[in-house]
């Protein structure tokens, strides 16, 4: 059984590393040292940003950092010096189906890194080749056994659940109509067919929802056959600052939704200004801190209304 985790948890996520290379800086293929330099510069105006929040204020109880080895090792070992609350991916970047980053070595980079959270991204949706998602399950079947036996991290799952044309075409290739009738009933099926698995994380990390109900059928999933300390938090997907507001503030009122992962939307814009020369390194990573505490606020305050 999963240990689990209950307290507020606010994550600052930087993972990103082939959206980073490609989107953010252009590349494609290997980097040179000079490159991989300047995307670990990037994402320690992040962390800078993130520091700057809980000088300011933001309890640091509550809060964290989702970073990667490759681009953020450096910022794990201070963060972890500090005390924050750290999470780590363990997967392979932009893969449709999930691999262990460092192949048979995942353990003893687990250790190195000694992680609040070791993290991964799932692409699983029920409906998919079953021979895919049994592969995927055997894999994560083994993080989860380690995580649970042989390490102090925790275990946080990142559920995605990506349309199959048949059901985007159920509803005339609406992305929006998938995630609002169809995305929710695959989540909770998704989850089950996991723990049925023995994949048993701690956290989920779930992609938001809209309507309150379908949040309290994500945590019944989550939390069933006695797993009632795991918890839940939202994503944001890169989606707008007005959507990420509306899934935060429906998921803080849900018991279960601890806290939120919401990293493009806090860092994207200001990073590209950055890199456009538009505004200065410190410019910058003031907009991450002021957008990453509003959010914080969002949510603290809605589940303590609730």
């Amino acid at each position: 059984m999963p240990r689990g985790y209950k307290q507020p948890l606010y994550i600052l996520p930087f993972d990103h590393r082939g959206s980073f290379e490609l989107k953010m800086f252009g590349w494609s293929g290997a980097l040179t040292p000079e490159q991989t330099g300047q995307i670990s510069a990037a994402k320690m105006v992040i962390y800078d940003a993130f520091k700057a929040a809980v000088s300011g204020g933001v309890p640091q109880d509550k809060v964290g950092i989702l970073v990667d080895e490759q681009f953020g090792a450096s910022i794990l070992r201070d963060a972890r010096a500090q005390g924050f609350i750290t999470a780590c991916p363990a997967e392979k970047s932009g893969r449709e189906e999930f691999e262990f980053e460092y192949g048979e070595e995942f353990g003893r980079h687990i250790e190195a890194i000694r992680p609040t959270f070791c993290k991964v991204l799932v692409r699983y949706n029920p409906e998919r080749d079953r021979t895919v998602n049994s592969r995927q399950a055997a894999r994560l079947k083994r993080l989860s056994e380690y995580l649970h036996t042989k390490s102090s991290s925790l275990f946080m799952f990142e559920l995605l659940v990506p349309a199959e044309k048949a059901q985007l075409d159920s509803v005339g290739g609406d992305r929006e109509a998938y995630d609002r009738q169809i995305r929710p009933r695959l989540m909770a099926q998704a989850i089950q067919e996991l723990q049925d698995a023995q994949v048993d994380p701690d956290v989920w990390k779930i992609e938001g929802l809209d309507r309150r109900e379908d949040c309290e059928t994500i945590v019944a999933a989550a939390r069933r056959g006695g797993r009632d300390t795991v918890g839940c938090i939202v994503l944001g997907r890169g989606e707008d600052d007005e959507k990420v507001r509306q899934w935060l503030a429906t998921a803080a009122t849900v018991p279960g939704f601890i806290g939120f992962a919401v990293g493009r939307t806090s860092f994207w814009e200001p990073l590209v200004e950055l890199r456009a020369k538009k505004i200065t390194r410190e410019a910058a990573a003031a907009e991450i801190t002021r957008r990453y505490r509003e959010f914080v606020d969002i949510f603290d305050v809605k589940a303590r209304a609730a």
